[in-house]
């Protein structure tokens, strides 16, 4: 098996196509095309479907490429653990969250104690980044649910109640609370699908049995944040979440108890993992200074 081959193949499936491939690796687009070609002709398959610039995989390519990011990211463990060797001077750790707002506290308080290793954070919500884990894109993450789900190790460390908020024409802006009843057909701008909020908020909805006017779905807390700032709608966040508009005004809200909890997430498999482990440490030690 060719190391070589399996790694640009690894990169073009990561990257979703050839030339982004070659940037990655500091090759060009040729040596990778060859590398896979390669791969492909030593054991007669197909590994992508060519569309233009950009690649999709075939069913076998799906398969292969479960198995690098296993692969390489175990090979980037090793790595991390060698070179680490009394104490975490060097290595790398990637952090997935649903949002900046909880997630920065620890990411400062950890490159506080190991400012060896180099962070990368990305951005999605609840299941996206669930689904990255599962994937071995991201080592741990920072989340507003628990959804139960047994692969995963799921430490509590901080609670947010979920505020309303609108622009200030609206005709609940001089109000300081909302009862959930007054949303009843009301215009209602929410998160997508996946959203950890919105699910805990369409639960306090049907409980109450209160239905707004659903007129917009986005997929972004700042696209929302934007879309009531344009008279859109009314909205609900976790009350950090809300920052500080001039635009908009928080209404607490009435009738209906809702909470944001805070979740360090991470594989049960990999939760022994050094850099895993320091910073489940770190939001734990968080969490019983009441720091989040």
């Amino acid at each position: 098996m060719n190391h070589a081959q399996l790694r640009a193949f690894h990169a073009v499936a990561s990257e979703g196509g050839f030339t982004a491939a070659a940037n990655r690796l500091n090759l060009t687009q040729p040596a990778v095309t060859l590398q896979v070609k390669a791969l492909e002709e030593t054991y007669g398959i197909d590994l992508f479907h060519r569309r233009g610039r950009r690649v999709e995989l075939t069913d076998t390519g799906t398969a292969l490429y479960s198995q690098t990011l296993r692969m390489f990211r175990l090979e980037e463990e090793t790595d991390d653990l060698l070179s680490s060797v009394g104490g975490m001077r060097r290595g790398r750790l990637r952090v997935g969250a649903d949002g900046p707002y909880h997630v920065i506290g620890v990411i400062a308080a950890f490159r506080n104690d190991y400012p060896g290793l180099k962070l990368t954070v990305s951005l999605g919500n609840s299941a996206v980044v669930r689904r990255s884990l599962l994937d071995y894109r991201t080592d741990v993450a920072v989340l507003a649910e628990d959804d139960g789900d047994e692969r995963f190790l799921s430490l509590p460390f901080g609670r947010h109640r979920v505020v309303a908020f609108v622009n200030r024409d609206h005709p609940w802006a001089k109000r300081k609370t909302i009862r959930v009843q007054d949303m009843e057909g009301q215009p209602m701008i929410r998160r997508e699908s996946g959203s950890a909020t919105r699910k805990l908020f369409e639960a306090a909805l049907d409980k109450a049995g209160v239905t707004p006017d659903f007129v917009l779905d986005i997929g972004s807390r700042e696209a929302v944040r934007e879309a009531v700032a344009a008279g859109l709608g009314f909205s609900v966040v976790a009350e950090p979440e809300l920052g500080h508009d001039p635009r908009l005004v928080a209404l607490d809200i009435r009738g209906a108890k809702v909470e944001t909890k805070e979740y360090v997430v991470c594989l049960k498999e990999r939760a022994e993992t050094r850099a895993v482990k320091a910073f489940v440490a770190t939001a734990r030690g968080l969490a019983e200074d009441g720091g989040a």
